[in-house]
């Protein structure tokens, strides 16, 4: 895990979002881009950054691809941030 990446993954408004969606379960790119007034261009970006900084995993079944969480990293993630606070 690269932790720039993920930090600068988790930076952005519109991927904690997807991330937030993701929390109820996998989703298709057509649910998740269902929920933003974007392109689908774009959130195929903001799927992109997330899957590069392992946050997020895709599956092919057929013609659609799901997403869901990479829950190891947000663990690694939480891991750090109370390391570096100290508890």
């Amino acid at each position: 895990m690269s932790l720039q990446l993920t930090l600068k993954a988790l930076a952005d408004p519109t991927r904690r979002e997807i991330l937030n969606l993701l929390k109820g379960g996998r989703r298709s790119a057509g649910e998740i881009g269902s929920q933003f007034d974007i392109t689908a261009a774009a959130v195929s970006r903001h799927l992109s950054i997330l899957k590069d900084a392992d946050l997020i995993t895709d599956t092919r079944e057929g013609k659609f691809i799901f997403y869901e969480l990479n829950a190891s990293v947000l663990e690694e993630i939480m891991l750090w941030l109370t390391d570096l606070k100290g508890e």
